[in-house]
């Protein structure tokens, strides 16, 4: 039955380990890459959306300050 010595089936052993340790890791690594991508897409869209409203107010005082000024203006 043993056609190698011992320590090739170590080593075939520890290859076989290795590589499982290897998949393991990687696909936990993953799952951390993702949550953090998340998280960053998250914090992306609450900028953005304070971005918008930021700008959304500017405009509103803009047109409020045009309105005022049309307002000034008379012919006499």
């Amino acid at each position: 039955m043993l056609f190698f010595p011992w320590w090739v089936y170590a080593c075939i052993i520890g290859i076989i380990f290795c590589a499982y340790k290897l998949m393991t890791t990687a696909k936990e690594e993953q799952e951390i890459d993702q949550s953090f991508i998340e998280k960053e897409g998250e914090i992306f869209i609450e900028r953005m959306e304070q971005e918008r409203e930021r700008r959304r107010q500017n405009q509103q005082v803009k047109r409020s300050q045009d309105t005022a000024a049309h307002e000034d203006h008379s012919i006499a």
